[in-house]
């Protein structure tokens, strides 16, 4: 058996600069488009006056203005399709996402709980996160023993597998009791949360130290991805560390979930789709498809965003209503092409 095969260094350089190339733009059309836009212009004596630490004209304090909104959705993007890589190659399924182990619903139990209280922003954060690790730790006390196996051992993966499902559905009753019983007039905030909302999301630099640190550690591990979905049954025998490979992909994949959704809450189908419209237009090496999943993760919801608060202006859409409705004829006509 040989090893994978090296993809060309050219090659590789030319697909993360062209997909750098399309995030800086859809960034850029996302801090143009909105109720009033800014013309493409007066764009680089805007961008001049925000790199000068200054918003004196209208179109430079416009794009001050998405600019949080538009970088808080690219790195919630670029985390859920790193963390939908790093699920399909723990679970070696390819239809795990990052919502497969119950992690987000976790997340949503400890929201909703708050939002219900009427408690602020930080502690609706704060409560998420606490959520959603609450429910990684119990998994990972549930499934331990399935962590340390190999990734050869499908009945590892599917006691893993099972094990969110039944957490999720858990997690699921939880929210549909407290949805129940909120009062009405907390109903719309909460509802958006479990569909996926950018709204008021601030910029923080904690998603993008998980996005960074995580990205780092996806591609120390590429090489062993790609060894263990090549040659699963031999993976240790060819020095891959399968256990500490498993673990680390388990908690890593879940702090990129818990970050994602204390963010945005539960935005679906990006960690789905992306991933595999990454594989199917640049191949399965890991070295190409963790940095790809990130970038296109990224401007995938940043234009999902913009659309949710300019389609129907001056009213906003759930930006998870806006990425099922792209993401499910895009998976569909993924799975029609993989047939054939």
């Amino acid at each position: 058996m040989h090893p994978p095969i090296r993809p060309p260094r050219q090659r590789a350089l030319l697909i993360i600069a062209v997909l750098m190339a399309g995030a800086i733009a859809s960034l850029l059309f996302a801090g143009m488009t909105g109720s009033i836009r800014v013309p493409l212009a007066e764009l680089p004596d805007a961008l001049r006056q925000l790199a000068d630490g200054r918003a004196e004209s209208l179109p430079a304090s416009l794009l001050e203005l998405r600019a949080g909104r538009a970088l808080t959705a690219f790195v919630t993007g670029g985390a859920l399709a790193l963390a939908g890589v790093m699920m399909q190659a723990l679970l070696r399924n390819p239809l795990a996402d990052p919502y497969v182990l119950g992690i987000s619903s976790g997340a949503a139990v400890g929201a909703l709980a708050a939002l219900m209280l009427m408690c602020a922003a930080v502690v609706v954060d704060g409560a998420a996160l606490l959520g959603a690790v609450a429910v990684s730790m119990l998994l990972y006390l549930l499934a331990r023993r399935d962590l340390r196996g190999g990734l050869a051992a499908e009945g590892g993966a599917s006691m893993l597998l099972l094990t969110g499902v039944i957490l999720s559905a858990l997690c699921g009753a939880l929210v549909t009791l407290m949805l129940s019983i909120a009062p009405e007039g907390r109903l719309r905030s909460m509802v958006f949360w479990l569909i996926g909302d950018l709204a008021g999301a601030p910029l923080r630099l904690t998603p993008w130290l998980v996005l960074g640190g995580a990205l780092v550690y996806a591609m120390r591990s590429a090489r062993a991805m790609n060894v263990v979905a090549l040659h699963a049954g031999a993976a240790s025998t060819l020095g891959v560390r399968v256990g500490a490979l498993r673990k680390g992909l388990f908690f890593v994949s879940g702090l990129l979930t818990a970050s994602a959704v204390t963010s945005a809450g539960s935005v679906g189908f990006v960690g789905l789709i992306i991933p595999h419209a990454c594989r199917f237009a640049f191949g399965p090496d890991h070295r190409i498809l963790i940095p790809a999943a990130v970038l296109a993760g990224g401007s995938f919801l940043v234009l999902c965003d913009t659309l949710a608060r300019t389609v129907l202006a001056p009213q906003q859409l759930p930006v998870g209503a806006i990425t099922a409705l792209i993401g499910a004829p895009v998976f569909l006509y993924q799975l029609h092409r993989l047939r054939k």
